[in-house]
């Protein structure tokens, strides 16, 4: 049996709430008393409320980053580094799924400083998708007249929308999800060139 740390009892007794109740239904006080820790070993880990749902997000966002960087770096062409990248982003949603499900529903209530933290990460993750769509453009593989932006940001819209109806005992795993992500985004990006080369590698269905 794995023992929790007092901050990971707080952020699980956390998210539990925030899920059932909402982030304005539940009070600092709730917490402590549901994870059997004093307002004084709180405020040691989090300096408020605010901080704390700020730590849920970013659990998550450089689960993320760290993984679709090593996805970038361990592999070779375009299509590779676009499809490696799609699997690392959605795994999070087996490993994170909760704390998306918070966030997403209560990120409105971040205060701005927290806010412009988080922006920074997502533009980090962004620009990692630009890089690739457009290492794909110059290299004949994806077409060159689409818009690398807005390329980018349907492919974000796509993955992150998936918090709102994926379920981890549903018909379908997060990998075969992922499967059917990458036939849509590829089919709509490549050349003739690069859809011989995915058809190749089973990219595509």
């Amino acid at each position: 049996m794995v023992v929790k740390s007092l901050k990971e009892r707080i952020i699980e007794t956390a998210l539990d709430l925030f899920r059932h109740k909402g982030y304005h239904g539940v009070s600092v006080d709730e917490i402590v008393e549901t994870a059997g820790t004093s307002k004084g070993g709180f405020y040691h880990k989090f300096k408020s409320k605010d901080a704390l749902l700020y730590e849920i997000h970013d659990l998550f966002i450089s689960h993320v980053l760290k993984e679709t960087k090593k996805a970038y770096e361990e592999n070779d062409t375009p299509i590779d580094k676009v499809t490696a990248l799609l699997f690392a982003f959605t795994n999070v949603f087996d490993v994170y799924q909760r704390h998306i499900t918070v966030f997403y529903n209560e990120s409105a209530y971040l205060p701005l400083e927290y806010k412009n933290i988080i922006k920074e990460k997502r533009t980090e993750y962004q620009k990692l998708i630009e890089q690739v769509i457009e290492e794909g453009k110059e290299g004949g593989h994806f077409r060159p007249e689409i818009s690398t932006t807005i390329t980018t940001m349907a492919i974000i819209g796509l993955v992150n929308w998936t918090y709102k109806w994926y379920r981890q005992n549903g018909s379908l795993t997060m990998e075969q999800i992922t499967h059917h992500f990458n036939d849509l985004i590829l089919r709509g990006v490549l050349t003739e060139q690069g859809l011989e080369e995915a058809k190749a590698k089973k990219y595509i269905m």
